[in-house]
């Protein structure tokens, strides 16, 4: 996968907690973020269903949102 370089815009304290759960992850901060954005938008769990059964792309996107609505409830 490639990585592009970006700049974003997000909230000194939030910062902060990346910072520190990269530290105590043993990760990088781009790592920290990236599973989060992942997780947030449902590509995880796409992905887990792809490689776990015969689900369409239909079937795998429906799962994915309904991972991101329980994630915010």
């Amino acid at each position: 996968m490639t990585r592009k370089k970006t700049t974003v815009y997000i909230d000194e304290g939030l910062l902060r907690l990346t910072k520190i759960a990269a530290v105590r992850t043993g990760k990088k901060e781009y790592q920290v973020v990236e599973e989060a954005l992942r997780g947030h938008l449902g590509i995880e769990a796409v992905t887990r269903a792809w490689k776990s059964s015969e689900l369409s792309e239909d079937e795998a996107l429906a799962l994915a949102y309904n991972e991101i609505h329980a994630s915010r409830e």
